[in-house]
C-alpha cells in the first residue's frame, strides 16, 4: 500500500491510497463475492417478494461466506444491503415493502473480507417493465461502461464523469449530483470522490493502483433530490425514475480492472445457489 499526497495550488491536501498487487488481490476476492450474492438477488428479484427477504438472504451469505457487511451499522445505517425502488436513487432501507411487476428495484451491497471493502450495485426489473424503464436501465449501464473505459493510467478523474454525464444527458436524462462514486479499499469511502459529472481532461491524474467505486445515479427527470423521513432514502424530487449501477474498478497498467465483474467461476457457483433457493433451501434457512 502506498500513500499519494496531491496537493492543489490552494492547499488542499488529498491522501489516495494506492494498492499493491496483493491488495488488489484480496479486493478481487471481496468484489467477487458481492457479486455472486448480486447475481443470486438478481434471480430472486420478483413479484411479491418483500425486500426485507432479500436483505435477509444477502447477509446470510455474506457470513456464511466468513465476510461481514459493510454497510450494517456504517454511520447507523440498519441493514446489509441498501433497495432503492423505482422513484428511490440510493440508501432505501429493506422492510415490509413487497416487490410489484414492473418495478425497477435497485441492490447495492458492500462486504468487509479479510480486512478490504467488496462494493457494487445492481438495478434489476421485477416482471416485465415498460419501454421506457428498460432503456432508462440499459443506458446507466451503458454509462457505467463508458465511465469505466475511461479509468486508464494517464487519464484524468473526470474522464471518467464526463463520459457518464455525456451518455446519460444524451439520450435524455439527469445524473444525480449531490451523491458520487469514490475511492475504495480498507475503508467504504475513501479519496478520490468519482462526481458522474464534470468536465474531460480535469481532476487528479489517473494512477496505477487507485481502486475506484464507479456508480451512475441516472434520473428520468430532473436531478435534484430529496431525502424521506428515515434519514437515509433518497428518492426523485420529481418522482420520477432512477437507476443506480456501480462496479469496483481498478487502474492498473494494463488497463481498467472489473473487480466487482463475476468471473465464470463465480457464476456456476451463483447458479447452484439459484437451484438451491428455487428448491427452497436458503431461503427457508433466513426465516429461521
Amino acid at each position: 500500500m502506498l500513500l499519494w499526497v496531491l496537493r492543489h495550488d490552494h492547499q488542499e491536501t488529498i491522501v489516495v491510497t494506492l494498492k499493491s498487487k496483493a491488495e488488489l488481490e484480496i479486493m478481487y476476492r471481496a468484489n467477487q463475492l458481492v457479486a455472486r450474492i448480486l447475481s443470486d438477488l438478481r434471480a430472486m428479484a420478483r413479484p411479491g417478494l418483500r425486500t426485507i427477504e432479500l436483505d435477509q438472504f444477502a447477509e446470510a451469505e455474506v457470513v456464511r461466506e466468513g465476510a461481514r457487511p459493510a454497510f450494517k451499522g456504517y454511520r447507523g445505517y440498519p441493514s446489509t444491503l441498501c433497495i432503492s425502488v423505482n422513484e428511490e436513487i440510493v440508501h432505501g432501507i429493506p422492510g415490509k415493502r413487497v416487490l410489484q411487476d414492473g418495478d425497477l428495484v435497485s441492490m447495492d451491497l458492500g462486504v468487509v473480507l479479510d480486512g478490504f471493502i467488496g462494493d457494487a450495485a445492481i438495478t434489476v426489473p421485477v416482471g416485465a417493465i415498460s419501454d421506457k424503464a428498460s432503456k432508462q436501465l440499459r443506458v446507466t449501464e451503458e454509462a457505467l461502461f463508458f465511465g469505466i473505459e475511461k479509468a486508464r493510467v494517464g487519464g484524468r478523474l473526470y474522464d471518467i464523469s464526463s463520459a457518464i454525464q455525456w451518455h446519460a444527458e444524451k439520450n435524455g436524462y439527469s445524473v444525480v449530483r449531490v451523491f458520487v462514486g469514490h475511492g475504495v479499499g480498507r475503508q467504504l469511502h475513501e479519496e478520490p470522490q468519482v462526481p458522474n459529472f464534470g468536465r474531460r481532461g480535469r481532476g487528479m491524474p489517473l494512477k496505477a493502483g487507485m481502486v475506484l467505486a464507479i456508480e451512475p445515479m441516472v434520473n428520468e427527470g430532473t436531478h435534484e433530490v430529496r431525502i424521506l423521513s428515515d434519514n437515509w432514502t433518497a428518492v426523485t424530487l420529481d418522482g420520477k425514475l432512477s437507476v443506480h449501477c456501480e462496479h469496483s474498478v481498478a487502474i492498473t497498467e494494463e488497463g481498467p480492472w472489473i473487480l466487482s465483474e463475476l468471473s465464470a467461476t463465480e457464476a456456476s457457483v451463483s447458479q447452484d445457489m439459484q437451484q438451491q433457493t428455487a428448491r427452497g433451501l436458503h431461503v427457508g434457512n433466513i426465516h429461521a
